[in-house]
């Protein structure tokens, strides 16, 4: 199914994983995207990121390099919609997981989004479908939105930078090429 040429997946890849490498090849074969843009975002308003934004771009690069057809940028637009306003890009949809579904509403001016852009959600388990449909039937433009299917990845940025932290290998959540990188900058080991 053919949903847009071009495919946006934003955020903080702080560190990037192997569930945003598996996001991102699951939306380019289920929607049939021609190039997927991958935006590392230097100040993500809703969070504080631990790396610097040039290692996380670093880091980022090296975990989408044997995936086709990405393109991997810095963004330095907070928010989406000021990110996509600059961008004003044709025949596009921006990629998210169904748990970001429900917190859409509360986003800068979702309704200029979904001018701007189409919505493709990840569906997965773990998150409930009813969940999903009540936010979905909430949003200002429902019949803007598409759906796809990722299998589960257990990994989170976080248990990442966890298991950095206490010197554990990080070899089975991340590209070997990102554990390498965060081996060599040294990144999210504790003080010492």
């Amino acid at each position: 199914m053919a949903v847009a040429s071009l495919g946006i997946l934003g955020g903080a890849f702080d560190p990037p994983h192997a569930g945003h490498v598996a996001l991102a090849r699951a939306a380019i074969n289920q929607l049939g995207l021609e190039r997927l843009l991958v935006l590392v975002v230097v100040d993500p308003g809703h969070k504080e990121t631990v790396a610097s934004a040039e290692a996380r771009l670093e880091l980022t690069r090296l975990a989408f390099d044997r995936v086709p057809v990405v393109d991997v940028e810095l963004d330095s637009y907070a928010r989406t919609v000021d990110s996509l306003e600059a961008r004003r890009p044709d025949d596009a949809v921006f990629i998210l997981g169904a748990d970001q579904l429900a917190d859409f509403r509360h986003w800068k001016s979702p309704e200029r989004v979904l001018e701007l852009v189409r919505l493709a959600v990840a569906m997965r388990p773990g998150v409930p479908d009813d969940c999903v449909r009540e936010a979905h039937a909430r949003l200002p433009a429902p019949d803007r939105i598409s759906f796809f299917h990722l299998d589960p990845v257990p990994v989170s940025s976080s248990l990442v930078r966890e298991r950095v932290s206490r010197g554990e290998s990080v070899d089975d959540l991340v590209p070997a090429k990102v554990a390498e990188a965060i081996a060599r900058l040294g990144l999210y080991r504790l003080a010492e």
